[in-house]
């Protein structure tokens, strides 16, 4: 990839600056396009698009810049997506900073700010040097999550689409899933909606699914299958609780959405497995009334008090097998299985060796 340093005032980047949402964010006369289809969208919190504006009032070095240069003149924001846009919105006097807006400062400050250069690189190389360099640089100390790292490799009309439905603040998939009661958890515009949902519909595998589909004209089949997968949540859970937002619906979804399911019976189970304080993870308790496995649960572990008390009345004998064990060679084990009543608690606790537990619960 060839790179050419270049010092660009403010004033130059922002001429016609615009910001069309979701058509995207443009300046430099039109001719840069500061978020392409692999970019994430803007994320910046307000202390750090502050902190951007309060660096170049002090005239300080604002980081590096990366735009990819293309073969009709036109460019394209490789890193510098998230300052670019602050500086933007601050011109345009889209948020003030200590109660003064852009148009409120004095000439000469508007001037210090507009004249001020920032230090860009110019790239020019091929599609593959552009997404691996997107790769690599660092955007202003912003962690790339796994699925902007993907939406960086698989551009096309599909992501497009999957990013206006999954994607943008307020999107039709953060509605519907807030609708009634958050069943997603998460931020459309850090990506998560969509990997969330990419991993729900082809069992984890999200890379696979998104090279199947890269060119297809748009990205209605997911969406149908996201609607799918919320009406079955509403129909089968009838009551929400906060705890569903922390649940991965697409394997229950997948498994069990066309077997005959009692809503009733279910809720009346989920309500007495919520009171019981054995069940540490109640988010676990949807898909184990599904499934019968106590995985999902996190049952309440014995403590070590109990775990000795057992130990000492039992003066080290394992309760399976009589042979004497040390007690780090022992485990803890209900008496009476949790799923048949047994509470963690001294009363119901025995000590097996290891061995004898393991082959009692099929570990």
């Amino acid at each position: 990839m060839k790179i050419e340093q270049h010092q660009i005032s403010i004033r130059e980047v922002i001429v016609g600056y615009k910001d069309s949402a979701e058509e995207g964010v443009a300046a430099y006369g039109g001719k840069l396009d500061i978020r392409p289809k692999y970019q994430r969208e803007f994320v910046y919190n307000g202390e750090k698009r502050d902190a951007v504006i309060e660096t170049i009032k002090k005239g300080f070095p604002l980081n590096v810049m990366y735009w990819a240069k293309n073969e009709d003149g036109t460019y394209e924001v490789l890193d510098g997506q998230q300052r670019t846009i602050s500086i933007g919105q601050y011109v345009n006097n889209d948020f003030s900073i200590d109660g003064y807006y852009f148009n409120n400062l004095s000439d000469e400050k508007q001037k210090q700010i507009l004249d001020y250069e920032l230090m860009i690189y110019f790239c020019e190389g091929t599609d593959d040097d552009r997404l691996d360099w997107f790769r690599i640089v660092n955007i202003a100390g912003m962690k790339l999550t796994d699925q902007e790292l993907l939406n960086a490799n698989y551009t096309g009309p599909w992501l497009s689409d999957a990013k206006l439905k999954f994607s943008k603040t307020n999107c039709a998939a953060y509605r519907l899933a807030n609708d009634g009661g958050q069943l997603v958890s998460g931020s459309p515009i850090r990506q998560e909606y969509l990997e969330t949902v990419l991993s729900w519909v082809n069992d984890g595998n999200v890379k696979d699914y998104m090279a199947k589909h890269q060119h297809d004209a748009n990205a209605d089949e997911l969406w149908e299958y996201f609607q799918n997968v919320i009406e079955w949540v509403r129909i089968t859970f009838t009551n929400y609780r906060h705890e569903m937002s922390s649940v991965q619906w697409g394997e229950p979804h997948n498994k069990f959405k066309d077997k005959k399911l009692n809503a009733a019976k279910l809720e009346a189970e989920i309500k007495e497995l919520m009171q019981d304080e054995d069940v540490t993870k109640k988010s676990g308790i949807y898909p184990y009334v599904l499934t019968r496995q106590e995985k999902y649960l996190s049952i309440r572990a014995f403590t070590d008090k109990m775990k000795r008390e057992a130990y000492e009345k039992q003066n080290g004998i394992c309760a399976k097998c009589g042979e004497h064990f040390e007690i780090e060679e022992m485990e803890a084990d209900h008496i009476t299985p949790w799923h048949e009543g047994g509470k963690t608690n001294s009363e119901n606790c025995q000590m097996l060796c290891k061995q004898d537990n393991r082959t009692k619960s099929g570990k």
